[in-house]
């Protein structure tokens, strides 16, 4: 059984910056790809970032590129996410997302590709 424990929200102004951490307990952590989704009020949780086992292979939403930046720790049992220039509208609870897969380099973007989840972390990003 895998748990994820997510940290590091808070509320910051636009332009700020944060960096959330998930840590995992329970299996073995380099054999997980790991993801970040969010939800905002009234909306469906969507996707944020994802990594593979190793950390070359990442992809983003195109809300977030160039801005985020996913990465993990494997001796740490952690992942992170790098959020730059934050903007009001990533105001949401931040959820990490873990995936078993045989596969070193893939990555996936969706929630149903995703067994064990965090309890979420708290961002809001006022103007």
């Amino acid at each position: 059984q895998v748990q994820l424990v997510e940290s590091g929200g808070g509320l910051v102004q636009a332009g700020d910056s944060l960096r959330l951490s998930c840590a995992a307990s329970g299996g073995t952590f380099s054999n997980y790809a790991m993801a970040w989704f969010r939800q905002a009020p009234g909306n469906e949780r969507e996707f944020v970032a994802a990594i593979g086992r190793s950390g070359r292979g990442t992809f983003y939403a195109d809300s977030v590129k160039g801005r985020f930046a996913i990465s993990r720790d494997n001796a740490k049992k952690t992942v992170y996410l790098q959020m730059n220039s934050l903007k009001p509208e990533d105001t949401a609870v931040y959820y990490c997302a873990v995936r078993p897969t045989e596969n070193v380099n893939d990555y996936y973007a969706r929630q149903a590709d995703y067994g064990y989840w965090g309890q979420g972390t708290q961002v809001t990003v006022s103007s």
